[in-house]
């Protein structure tokens, strides 16, 4: 059997390891345009700003170690065509551009991953202008920034706002940049993003809200960003505005692709019997609406890599409809996040009560407890919904919490007789998620 994966991120080398765990004979080789393989694009913004001490440290194999599992990984090579009625890939080596290569397989995956939305105004293509998508693009910034002294970020997401503290780490004037009224727009409330603004603000860090891109300006390199009515000095200009996915293959081997990427049935399988599609490209199914949405994220990625393994190989696999959690940690601050938020329920037509929780992160008593503000979103009858959680400490794993609850349907009342472990160092006694969730039934009670 020989698998061709195009695509080297989670979700490619997962289904790559996967299908040799489950196959020892299988043939399988990936092709991608980058130089190195197996590291988290999510570790970038630690290292620019110097947590983590270089990119080989975020880089967990080479290739040799592919290739002694069995795995042939072609390097900054470009797939041009996919021709699936005779199963076949034609692909060029960067250092051969006018060579075509053809390759045959049994099975394609297709994890092409997302592209960088790049704005379409003037000034994008000037020097000191970057994206944040692969380890290259993290060296270059890296570089570029020891010889700057302001930087605007444009785009308040995740990945911008870590990206700004980075270098706000390294000594530089950072100015964020969003088009919308609030930072972290698509994971969480205003309520919570304010308190993530605040935090931001007291590190230094200027924040520029309802305010789109409308220019950058310098002759050869990068000199002042235009948003709205303001003009910001930058010597240097990240763009963080989101990625679009990678779909232009998928069209030419004739799979459908929907408006949130490939069209794939929960097995991961393309609407070709013998093509897959795994990661950022293709489109998943909201948990709790059922809507048609994207999930960007190395760990669902990871997951349908295995579910589309799995089914390669003949064993049953099936991919579960998405809830999106997220995490992140900018300087000392973790903001967490899992299903709707109160504005994506409002918008999506539903009723919700929302139960709020400012708590401690251990015993009031305990040296070092800190602040944890918790926000959980319900249906009138109590259905967990959506949470968000603010801390300096202990979200990720509150979060996965409250990610099985409503993957498991649970009401607040199940949580609230749930079992929770304590000890003084590390926990209260009733734990903030347990007390946002008696706040919703308080105010269910008061409505009847």
């Amino acid at each position: 059997m020989k698998v061709v994966i195009i695509g080297s991120g989670a979700g490619g080398l997962t289904a790559a390891s996967n299908i040799r765990k489950y196959s020892k004979n299988a043939d399988v080789t990936i092709i991608t345009l980058e130089s190195r393989v197996a590291y988290s694009p999510c570790a970038i913004p630690y290292v620019i700003g110097g947590e983590i001490a270089s990119f080989d440290e975020i880089v967990m194999h080479t290739l040799e170690y592919y290739k002694e599992h069995g795995i042939n990984i072609i390097t900054e090579s470009e797939v041009i065509e996919v021709f699936s009625p005779e199963n076949i890939v034609k692909y060029k080596r960067k250092n051969y551009p006018n060579k075509e290569i053809i390759l045959d397989y049994d099975y394609l995956v297709i994890a092409t991953g997302g592209l960088p939305f790049i704005p379409p105004v003037k000034g994008t293509d000037l020097k000191g202008v970057f994206q944040v998508r692969t380890i290259e693009d993290g060296a270059k910034i890296k570089e570029w920034a020891g010889k700057s002294r302001k930087a605007v970020v444009v785009g308040a997401g995740a990945i911008g706002l870590e990206v700004g503290y980075g270098l706000k780490e390294l000594g530089i004037d950072v100015t964020i940049t969003e088009m919308l009224a609030q930072t972290l727009p698509r994971s969480i409330d205003p309520d919570m993003a304010i308190k993530v603004q605040n935090y931001l603000e007291s590190q230094g860090i200027n924040i520029v809200l309802n305010q789109g891109l409308d220019e950058i300006l310098g002759n050869i390199h990068a000199e002042k960003v235009v948003v709205g009515d303001k003009i910001i000095d930058a010597d240097l200009v990240i763009l963080a505005t989101g990625i679009r996915p990678s779909i232009d293959l998928a069209k030419s081997a004739g799979c459908i692709v929907g408006k949130m990427g490939v069209k794939v049935n929960p097995k991961m399988q393309t609407t070709i019997s013998n093509i897959y599609s795994v990661g950022d490209c293709v489109e998943v199914y909201d948990g709790i609406t059922g809507q048609k949405t994207q999930s960007p994220f190395g760990t669902t990625a990871v997951r349908q890599g295995k579910v589309a393994a799995k089914n390669i190989i003949g064993k049953e696999g099936i991919f579960r409809p998405v809830l999106n959690s997220v995490v992140s940690k900018i300087g000392e601050l973790e903001i967490g996040a899992v299903g709707l938020t109160e504005i994506s329920a409002n918008l999506n037509g539903l009723d919700v009560v929302v139960g709020r929780s400012k708590a401690l992160t251990k015993a009031r008593y305990y040296p070092g407890c800190k602040p944890i503000d918790t926000k959980i979103v319900c249906n009138r009858e109590g259905k967990i919904l959506g949470c968000q959680i603010i801390a300096k400490e202990t979200v990720a794993e509150r979060v996965d919490t409250m990610a099985l609850a409503i993957a498991k349907e649970v009401m607040c009342e199940d949580l609230i007789e749930m079992e929770f472990s304590y000890a003084p160092p590390v926990s209260m006694v009733v734990d903030p998620i347990v007390l946002a969730a008696e706040d919703v039934l308080n105010k269910i009670k008061k409505d009847f």
